[in-house]
């Protein structure tokens, strides 16, 4: 599943599952931009792929701030010429029950996780509508499926951005531009580290497969919808989940 050639966009690229999905596509021989907010993380990532022969570069970037994206996106357009690939991985989470949930915690997961994602679709997709080739990759969550409690806001955005991919992969069809959403079920990353030794036992109580996921197992994924051979998927949600939720 060569990318030789393309470009790729990564937002949340720093860290987790958006960092993973940085070094997977590098390594199937695309151009990756990295995007986030901690350029110190960003490079790390960076000269990670050049060491290992492939090509980077760090632009750094608040998905919650529409100024940041344009500028972000246009400097990435200058640099590599093109953006062939979108994965939007950026998410954050402000846990609590919907009774004492403030709206500012709403506002920010949604402005984060789900608005993100259509401001840095919308600003690609003159480059793949032009040149008629494109894949945006949307990591959703096994929540935005199933909900989960202390969630409202989470789980909200990422059912959001099944609708999304949805839409957008109707709207761009015709010219060869596929979207796909990936739905991580429970991941080991630094968001769900500070969860406690009780709820992590009892998530992989939930999952078939007997074993929490890794950034890498959420990467292949994408990766795979990236490549021509995923050319006739599209509008579609591939769980990465254990078998967490099924059908």
């Amino acid at each position: 599943m060569t990318l030789s050639g393309r470009v790729a966009l990564v937002t949340g690229a720093s860290q987790g599952i958006g960092r993973a999905c940085a070094l997977h596509l590098a390594q199937a021989r695309a151009s990756v931009a990295l995007a986030a907010r901690n350029q110190e993380k960003l490079s790390a990532v960076a000269q990670q792929i050049s060491n290992a022969g492939g090509k980077a570069a760090a632009f750094a970037m608040d998905v919650a701030d529409e100024e940041q994206i344009k500028n972000a996106i246009k400097s990435v357009l200058g640099q590599f010429g093109k953006i062939d690939i979108l994965v939007n991985s950026a998410g954050i989470t402000h846990d609590q029950l919907i009774l004492r949930m403030k709206r500012a915690d709403w506002d920010a997961v949604l402005n984060t996780n789900l608005t993100s994602a259509y401001l840095c679709t919308q600003q690609v997709i003159g480059s793949m509508l032009k040149q008629r080739w494109g894949r945006i990759i949307n990591i959703t969550s096994v929540f935005g499926q199933m909900g989960q409690a202390g969630q409202a806001n989470y789980a909200s955005s990422k059912a959001g951005l099944i609708g999304l991919t949805m839409a957008i992969a109707r709207e761009v069809a015709s010219r060869n531009i596929t979207c796909n959403a990936v739905a991580p079920g429970f991941i080991e990353t630094a968001m769900t580290s500070s969860l406690s030794d009780e709820f992590k036992q009892n998530a992989v109580k939930m999952i078939p497969l007997g074993r929490v996921g890794s950034a890498e197992d959420v990467a292949q994924a994408v990766r795979f919808l990236a490549s021509e051979e995923a050319s006739y998927i599209t509008g579609h949600v591939l769980n990465v989940n254990g078998g967490m939720l099924m059908g």
